[in-house]
């Protein structure tokens, strides 16, 4: 009896793996545990009968004195706690790298008859066939019965799993960023190179002389231990990557699976990988590859947010995003105001299209339109709007979504036509008519958002659901002052509008036409620099008071959702902190308070620990 084998886990594989537990703790979710408990059971039960089968045989040994004595299957049981304890590290890593991406957009049609449908077929073949040859090899290496038995028994055991995950998964296995799929293999793969080579020297474990090659990649480390490494991270990661794009057909093809458990079975996963790639909506993934791309360019915060929702909401969320994304766009290039004009009755055609046939019962409940309205909505994007918008538009949810709030959104893009270079300050005339600016831009959004959150989540009674989304609506215009008090030169640069209410600036001695002149000279003097803090300071006051009365609501939520959404709005607020902050600062001409990445970062991890303290 001896306690070696069991300090080489107290030394070098329980540390990282309390490391990487507080780390993603935050991110934690049942699926994520589903995962973890999924591949460690599989990795257990593979690994244990290969194992005991090369201690019978004397392919590798473990002297008595540096094992506690009790054994599964001849296997030591620090032995199989090393299954146990490196499966849960890499996984808890490669959960870690690859929670920023939206998987859905990994798809890819492959179609066939085409140059691309061809490519990804020996993309494929490929890939079995470089599996399968290691899998001879290995055969051979163990009939050979001697110095090759190691490596080939090996082989053996790890190529066809191997294979199965490739034929399943190559599509995600080769479009993943690496840093989904090659830093979670080669991280714990070179780190436990170097366990292995000091357990190795201090004899923890013995390979016998006979059946190994006798080549060391380095001083300690025996080829066979290194291959095994590899292996055995490279089999831990194609499980991960598989189940992912399993969730990921799941989620993003409701036509092929109307409905989805919280935790699917693991047949429910295999048929899910078995949908052929050539039966995929690519219209719909491109959609949400140019819904994604708009919100990592054009909202930092809200993305990094995103990355903390699950499953079909925070598909749903992101192509809502988009939408209002795309509507914005549409009007603010538009080319003159008449233009914009027509962007903004297009769209509005666009929403009644969506929702006409609707029928309001007495009781308040609403019964959706046909499948005939809906394709006239359709038929109405696809000739009226281009490509990236008209996509964004056909995978708005409107089945999930109220019809007034969008119809709101599009009367706070009308506010904005009314500023004209006569009418700097446009429609603002007073802090009421601020309020219902942000209401309409910001607050009918946060609303959808919620609405999606209780579809997605249901269960809340009809009264606290209103009370959720009035909160969520003061909160919206919360983070939409926020938004005014930030581009206040970009606002003044780049359109000439100032948000400000003439009554506030008449206290500071400016008229709107006087504050965009100063905004836009680049380099103001000292004295209306004080009175741009002034203003910028009353913009922040107003938005941290809306966001003291309902950041409280935040916690009546799902519990799926409470600790994403808390994400989204502490980073978001964390720009007005920023702002607060003497000495904020700046990027790119016009002038943006910028919150650098690692604080965001910061703040989302806190944010998902519980409400954040005051």
């Amino acid at each position: 009896m001896g306690y070696d084998y069991a300090l080489v886990h107290l030394t070098y594989t329980l540390p990282p793996a309390a490391l990487l537990t507080l780390l993603y703790a935050p991110l934690c979710t049942k699926l994520d545990l589903y995962k973890i408990a999924f591949l460690i059971a599989i990795a257990v039960t593979s690994t244990i009968p290969w194992d005991s089968y090369l201690i019978r045989n004397n392919i590798w040994s473990y002297p008595p004195s540096v094992v506690l004595g009790p054994k599964i299957f001849d296997i030591p049981i620090e032995e199989v706690f090393f299954f146990v304890v490196q499966t849960f590290n890499t996984t808890l890593l490669y959960l870690l790298l690859s929670k920023p991406a939206l998987h859905s957009t990994y798809l890819l049609r492959e179609k066939k008859g085409t140059r691309e449908g061809q490519k990804w077929k020996y993309i494929k073949l490929m890939g079995q066939l470089a599996f399968a040859l290691t899998f001879k090899k290995g055969i051979d290496y163990v009939r050979a019965e001697g110095k090759h038995t190691y490596l080939g028994l090996i082989f053996v055991w790890a190529a066809p799993f191997l294979w199965v995950l490739w034929s399943l998964a190559y599509q995600f296995l080769v479009r993943l960023p690496f840093t989904s799929t090659l830093v979670p293999i080669v991280i714990p793969t070179l780190y436990l190179w170097v366990v292995d080579t000091l357990a190795l020297k201090r004899g923890t474990w013995v390979i016998e002389a006979g059946t190994k090659t006798g080549i060391a990649l380095w001083p300690g480390l025996e080829i066979e231990e290194a291959v095994f490494f590899l292996l055995t991270n490279c089999l831990i990661v194609f499980g991960l990557v598989a189940f992912d794009n399993a969730i990921a057909v799941l989620t993003t093809f409701p036509s092929h699976f109307p409905r989805i458990p919280a935790l699917p079975s693991p047949a429910l996963l295999v048929r899910a990988l078995l949908v052929p790639a050539s039966t995929y909506d690519d219209d719909r993934i491109l959609a949400l590859q140019q819904s994604v791309q708009r919100l990592k360019a054009k909202s930092r915060s809200f993305y990094l947010a995103s990355s903390t929702f699950q499953g079909r909401l925070r598909i749903d969320l992101t192509i809502l995003y988009s939408f209002c994304r795309v509507a914005d766009d549409l009007i603010d290039n538009a080319k003159d105001a008449a233009e914009a004009k027509q962007w903004v009755a297009k769209l509005k055609t666009f929403v009644d299209l969506s929702y006409a046939g609707d029928v309001t019962k007495p009781d308040g409940s609403v019964v959706r339109g046909d499948d005939k309205n809906q394709g006239q909505a359709t038929i109405f994007a696809v000739q009226n709007f281009p490509d990236d918008a008209m996509l964004t538009l056909l995978l708005l949810p409107t089945q999930k979504l109220d019809r007034e709030p969008l119809n709101e959104l599009l009367r706070g893009f009308e506010m904005d036509l009314a500023f004209t270079p006569s009418n700097a300050s446009g429609p603002i005339k007073t802090e009421a008519d601020l309020d219902t600016y942000g209401a309409r831009v910001a607050g009918t959004v946060a609303l959808l958002c919620i609405q999606l959150v209780l579809f997605h989540y249901p269960g809340t009674s009809e009264a606290k659901a209103k009370r959720l989304m009035a909160a969520g609506h003061d909160m919206g215009i919360a983070l939409q002052y926020t938004n005014i008090a930030r581009d206040l030169a970009v606002d003044a640069q780049e359109s000439k509008r100032c948000y400000v209410p003439p009554a506030w600036l008449k206290k500071e001695k400016l008229t709107p036409e006087s504050f965009i002149t100063g905004l836009k000279s680049g380099t103001p003097d000292e004295f209306f620099r004080k009175k741009l803090t002034s203003v910028r300071g009353r913009l922040l006051e107003r938005a941290f008071a809306l966001y003291e009365m309902s950041r409280g609501a935040i916690e009546e939520l799902p519990r799926e959702a409470r600790a994403p959404m808390r994400v989204a709005v502490e980073s978001y607020m964390q720009i007005a902190r920023e702002l607060r902050r003497p000495g904020f600062r700046v990027v790119g001409k016009a002038g943006r308070a910028s919150v650098p990445g690692w604080k965001r970062i910061w703040v989302g991890w806190r944010a998902l620990l519980g409400p954040v303290k005051r």
